[in-house]
């Protein structure tokens, strides 16, 4: 199924995602400081806003439909608050990253991405009607506006 319009800047933004996520995985001891680097370049410039829109937009309108207690909302929501935590936690730390942590964070990110386009955006595209996701886009584009 192709991705819907009102979604595509959120998948636009997953490519992003992923390829940090990527280098999170690859990370070795020589280049665990620079993957440490794009990971929290991505939070601080693309991440964090990405999951805000998610959480005041997408979310909700996908829970009018299907309940905010849906198994893929779940998911998503536990998935924000713990990569969140581990971005404070590399913003906090003085230590040298370790190549381990970061290999996980970084399949804890990749697993993250997958779960939103091939559970929860088709479940949306799925549970909303053509009306509600072109006015759903529509938030989506004067809320990147706004900011």
């Amino acid at each position: 199924m192709k991705r819907s319009t009102a979604l595509t800047p959120l998948s636009h933004q997953h490519h992003a995602g992923l390829y940090v996520a990527l280098q999170l995985k690859r990370a070795t001891p020589e280049t665990a400081a620079d993957a440490r680097r794009a990971f929290l370049d991505f939070f601080a410039h693309e991440g964090s806003e990405h999951f805000r829109q998610e959480e005041e937009l997408l979310l909700p309108a996908y829970a009018r439909h299907r309940g905010a207690d849906d198994p893929a909302i779940v998911r998503v929501l536990v998935d924000h608050v713990e990569l969140r935590r581990r971005a404070d936690d590399l913003v906090r730390s003085d230590a040298a990253a370790d190549a381990d942590d970061l290999r996980e964070l970084g399949r804890r990110l990749e697993g993250h991405i997958r779960h939103e386009e091939r559970v929860l955006f088709p479940a949306v595209e799925s549970a909303l009607p053509d009306e509600e996701l072109e006015r759903l886009g529509a938030s989506f584009a004067a809320d990147a506006g706004s900011t």
